[in-house]
This record gives structure tokens, C-alpha cells and sequence, in this order.
């Protein structure tokens, strides 16, 4: 249901789950201990997750990348959604950060009002778990708002989240060119290396199998020394449908719809730059978070998706990758890689 299907009524009952205390008072959160994982709502079906809203208190570093958020529709063994918490609603790097999007939104203050739109059909059963892999204890304050339904529309699909990272990508390029490019700028751009036409050696955003729609990502990297032009800006986006390259792009800024090496945060319903940290001495260095979430235009496939985007042109930098890709699917889906342990999360410089 959007703005104009507003008027629509519908069969669907309104449901809540949350962390309201019980007994009246005002300790509306659960205590959520090093090591535990918790149901936070177990759903019986049919239903369709409208709206969750999720807040957690700590000031352990980077705790967005150590508290993971798992989702399971209809009883399945593999999770459909597998991803840290700060990752999963939006902003990366151990990070978060005030931010407006359609589907997904960080509030104020600070970014600790996590907000997700995306609906989560289920047919039999929904639970979300939410596991503190972390070294100290975090209160967990939540909304999940849903529809209840004496039946579910057979053309809805599962939704489904997977966090990735590469940490560091392989770039080939040698720093000791440095000089040379910054006189002649198209040296590098020629090089042999750089003429990538297959996607090998590209990040990794998703993989699939099924049928289904990939409706977006977000992209967070660090590049965290210097380089022979690195602006990963340049790095073409490659996405396989079915098993063949359908949709090629011409760089990083062009998917996520901006242009000519942006240096500016803006945040559009759809696209936009979360973060950028450089300076006029090295404009691409540190860390950016980018998204583009295609919910005007999904990219549907068949039997398999698997979307990429070169880490600079023909994959030359060396940087930090992560990203969460969402999409929705028939089941049983792929199952995913084992989630990385919490010291192969961290970003790379806390604070």
C-alpha cells in the first residue's frame, strides 16, 4: 500500500510486537547480555511485516558491526536476513548517522532511531532474532508493526538481506606509478589489467538462485591509503541475470545516480551519498557509504542474480568493501556464506 492506495481498505489486521514493559512502568527495553541471542518477535501466520523500528543504547565501539540481525520466514533452517544491525538499516563502517531513504532511515539522535519500510511477507510463521556478539551488554528497544491475514497472495515473494565484506580487495595496481598516472591520466586507464569485460575479480554485492527481484544495496568503503588515483568512483557496476552480463554500467557514481566525483552527502528516497570523507589534500580517501535501492525498478530474474561492481576501474584499488544487498525471492533460497566473525567486521580505524 502507497500514498495512492491510501484509501484503500484492506483485510489485513494491524499487530504490534514490542518491548513495552509489561507490568506498566516505563523499562521499555530488553536487556540483552554478551553472547545472547533473542527472539525479539515470533509471528504465527499469515502476515506481512510492515514497519520495524529498532533502537539500542551502549557506547561499546563500533557495536552496530558486533549485534546481528537475523530474520526467518515460514520455519526455514537458513536465515533469509543475515547482517549487522547498523548495516542491515543502512550505514556501515560500525557507524551510524542521520539519514532519510524510502525504504530505510536512521533518526535522530544520532542515528539511533532505525527505521525499515521494506514489507516482509510470511505464509506461515516470522522470527527475528537479534545476537550481541559484543563485550558488553546493550539495551534493545523495538517495534515490528505487521498486518495479520487470513491468507497470503501467492505472487508475494520472501524478502531477504545479506551483509558482505572484502577487506582488503585485490587491486593490482603498484603505488610507485603514483607520479607517472598524475602526468598522463589515461596511462593506467589502458593498461591491459584494466580492460575487464568478464566482471572476474569484481565485489561481490549478491549472489542468488530462484526467482526473484533484486531491489538494492548499499556500498560502504574505506580506502585507507594512498593510491595511484584512487577514486573508486571509476569502477564499473556488472550485474548477471540468469547467467548472462544483462545490465553494465559506466562506474561507481553513475549506479548509485550521482555524477563527476561527487563530494557532497545528499540523501534522495532512492539514492544518495551517506557519507564522504575526504579532504582537499586526498579527496578520496577515508571512508564513503553510498545506496541505491530499486524500488521503482526492480531487477528481476529467473533463475539466478549475481551482482557486482569493479573495486576502481578493472578492479585496480586496494580498499575496504562492504555492503548488504536486498531483494526478494521463492523459497528455499541459496543458503549464505557464514557471516564473518566479529573481528573481521570491525571497520579497520574505530572511532
Amino acid at each position: 500500500m502507497g500514498l495512492s492506495d491510501l484509501a484503500r481498505l484492506g483485510e489485513g489486521r494491524s499487530r504490534r510486537v514490542s518491548s513495552f514493559d509489561r507490568s506498566g512502568g516505563n523499562r521499555d527495553w530488553w536487556d540483552l547480555a554478551p553472547g545472547e541471542t533473542r527472539a525479539i518477535a515470533q509471528i504465527e501466520g499469515p502476515g506481512v511485516i510492515r514497519h520495524i523500528w529498532m533502537t539500542v543504547g551502549g557506547e561499546e565501539p563500533a557495536w552496530p558491526r558486533r549485534i546481528v540481525l537475523r530474520m526467518h520466514w515460514d520455519g526455514e533452517e537458513h536465515p533469509s536476513v543475515e547482517a549487522p544491525i547498523g548495516d542491515f538499516f543502512g550505514m556501515g563502517h560500525g557507524m551510524l548517522k542521520d539519514y532519510v531513504s524510502a525504504p530505510l532511515q536512521m533518526s535522530p539522535s544520532g542515528g539511533r532511531g532505525m527505521n525499515c519500510w521494506f514489507p516482509m511477507p510470511f505464509a506461515r510463521s516470522a522470527r527475528i532474532e537479534v545476537a550481541n556478539e559484543g563485550q558488553e551488554p546493550h539495551p534493545v528497544y523495538f517495534y515490528v508493526d505487521y498486518e495479520a491475514l487470513n491468507a497470503l497472495d501467492p505472487e508475494l515473494a520472501c524478502f531477504h538481506a545479506q551483509w558482505r565484506r572484502q577487506n582488503p580487495t585485490d587491486g593490482w595496481a603498484d603505488p610507485s606509478l603514483r607520479e607517472a598516472f598524475q602526468k598522463d591520466v589515461w596511462s593506467l586507464w589502458d593498461d591491459p589489467r584494466a580492460l575487464n569485460t568478464t566482471g572476474e575479480g569484481n565485489y561481490v554485492i549478491l549472489e542468488a538462485e530462484g526467482r526473484g527481484h533484486y531491489v538494492g544495496c548499499n556500498l560502504h568503503v574505506d580506502v585507507f591509503e594512498r593510491q595511484v588515483n584512487d577514486w573508486f568512483g571509476e569502477g564499473d557496476d556488472m550485474i548477471f541475470v540468469d547467467g548472462e552480463l544483462a545490465l553494465h554500467g559506466t562506474g561507481t557514481e553513475d549506479y548509485f545516480c550521482t555524477a563527476y566525483g561527487p563530494r557532497t552527502e545528499q540523501c534522495a528516497p532512492y539514492h544518495g551519498i551517506l557519507l564522504y570523507s575526504g579532504t582537499p589534500e586526498w579527496p578520496w580517501g577515508g571512508r564513503s557509504s553510498l545506496y541505491r535501492y530499486h524500488i521503482e525498478d526492480p531487477i528481476r530474474f529467473r533463475r539466478s542474480i549475481r551482482v557486482t561492481i569493479e573495486h576502481g576501474h578493472g578492479n585496480k584499488l586496494t580498499c575496504d568493501y562492504s555492503s548488504t544487498a536486498y531483494w526478494y525471492q521463492t523459497e528455499p533460497h541459496r543458503p549464505f556464506p557464514p557471516l564473518a566473525p566479529v573481528s573481521a567486521r570491525l571497520p579497520r580505524r574505530l572511532g
